[in-house]
């Protein structure tokens, strides 16, 4: 498994009316996590991307538990528990700066080729940065 943790201090701009960080913005912030996630242990978008490799999001599920407010400090937590193949699959949880668990999340991903637009591989770069982390 891997696992990284990233702190995000809510901005009022990412609250609702009702006070609360609006649902969409969470997308956001897993996104973060999981870029983050990837620069930890030396890859990054940008390279992938460069490689001609996209990755787009195939599934999201997100469980609402708790909400967060402005001004909270959250730690979104990253997760990848299976060795990724041809998709990705990356798991959340969202806590408050008391250790509230607000959200829980799955979202896949696919290795995608940028000119055919078809499912691939990952890049052996990639491939043999993550296989090693799972060996650890």
């Amino acid at each position: 498994m891997i696992e990284h943790s990233l702190n995000i201090r809510v901005p009022y701009a990412d609250t609702d009316p009702m006070g609360f960080v609006h649902h969409a913005n969470y997308v956001r912030y897993f996104e973060n996590g999981r870029a983050e996630l990837f620069r930890a242990f030396g890859l990054n978008y940008k390279d992938i991307e460069e490689s001609g490799i996209q990755m787009p999001v195939l599934s999201m599920q997100v469980k609402f538990l708790n909400p967060a407010f402005y001004d909270d400090l959250l730690t979104v937590k990253t997760f990848i528990r299976e060795e990724p193949r041809v998709r990705v699959k990356f798991e959340y949880e969202t806590y408050n700066q008391h250790g509230l668990l607000l959200n829980t999340a799955e979202i896949v991903l696919c290795f995608m080729k940028k000119e055919t637009k078809k499912a691939c591989f990952p890049p052996e770069n990639v491939r043999k940065i993550i296989s090693e982390l799972f060996q650890k």
